[in-house]
């Protein structure tokens, strides 16, 4: 039985469900070994191999969700920061939504991996969340899905119709410009070319009125042009100039990786940034400090001299 095909798509889901990548890896694996140890168990004419392995995966994700607390984002936290200045404390006892490292898998469909909608997901309870993703995302019937659950068709239906109005607010995922749009790519490229030139004002004229800063694990989150900009000539000041980028993407959206120049020469990396880019104007940038979420991505951990170069 090939069950190693479904890595791709099971880790998505297990991301979807908690919100994390590194636990959504670890679940697979438990997964995956669940099945190994049943597959003499299987029987093929009530379900195929990979809705038997997302019935498996489910289990695992509810079992993990039970007693825990969802993964917000600071904007799901409270009210902006109206102080640019204020001091840059992580909150590490908050066990914060993470960012999902497209070039990992080979995952079909990404729009409904973009922050917004997971962030909104991790709103809803855990069976619901489940019944959300298993039928809008993966497209398995209500039938499919109770069996999953062992529920009912009609208790599958009542929750998906609460799921998708309590996520109604993060927007339609599929409105959303892909990060390979020629206009989206042009918006990316200027904001990078500015990061690196540590040009605020070019990077302000990049930004939608009311665009959108967030830096977890900091707890701070800044709303509009003006806190952003200052915020920006802040991190210049204490990090210097010189900063280097690499572009790529993250939960199906244009994203990059920051590198802070270093004292003694070279660059480390600083922060993984990922963007919403709506009518030319970046409307949200959410900044992830984390190491550990660098680490999901395999970005180098020091970068000595002049060695680093962008691949555009």
């Amino acid at each position: 039985m090939d069950f190693e095909s479904y890595r791709g798509e099971l880790v998505a889901f297990c991301y979807r469900m908690l919100g994390s990548f590194s636990e959504a890896e670890d679940l697979v694996q438990e997964t995956l070994l669940r099945a190994w140890k049943a597959r003499d168990r299987y029987d093929p004419a009530r379900a195929s191999v990979r809705t038997w392995l997302y019935r498996i995966a489910t289990n695992v994700c509810l079992t993990a969700l039970d007693g825990r607390e969802r993964r917000p984002l600071p904007s799901g936290l409270g009210a902006p920061s109206e102080d640019p200045g204020a001091p840059l404390t992580p909150a590490l006892d908050v066990p914060w939504l993470e960012p999902f490292p497209d070039a990992r898998y080979d995952v079909e469909a990404r729009a409904d991996l973009r922050l917004a909608w997971v962030a909104a997901v991790q709103l809803l309870p855990a069976r619901q969340r489940a019944v959300l993703v298993l039928r809008e995302v993966l497209a398995f019937s209500a039938a499919e899905v109770a069996e999953q659950l062992g529920t009912t068709v009609a208790a599958v239906n009542s929750a998906l119709q609460r799921a998708r109005a309590a996520v109604a607010g993060a927007g339609d995922a599929a409105d959303v410009p892909e990060p390979g749009d020629p206009e989206v790519r042009a918006v990316v490229e200027r904001y990078m070319r500015a990061f690196e030139a540590a040009d605020v004002p070019a990077l302000v004229r990049l930004l939608a009125e009311d665009a959108v800063m967030e830096m977890p694990p900091v707890p701070l989150w800044y709303r509009g042009r003006d806190h952003y900009g200052l915020f920006m000539e802040r991190v210049f000041r204490m990090r210097g100039t010189g900063w280097v980028v690499r572009p790529l993407t993250a939960n199906g959206q244009p994203a990059l990786a920051a590198y802070a120049p270093e004292p003694g020469g070279g660059h480390q990396p600083h922060s993984l940034q990922v963007f919403t880019v709506t009518a030319d104007r970046v409307t949200h940038n959410i900044v992830f400090t984390d190491p550990r979420v660098l680490d999901a991505f395999d970005l180098p951990r020091h970068i000595p001299g002049d060695e680093f170069r962008r691949e555009r």
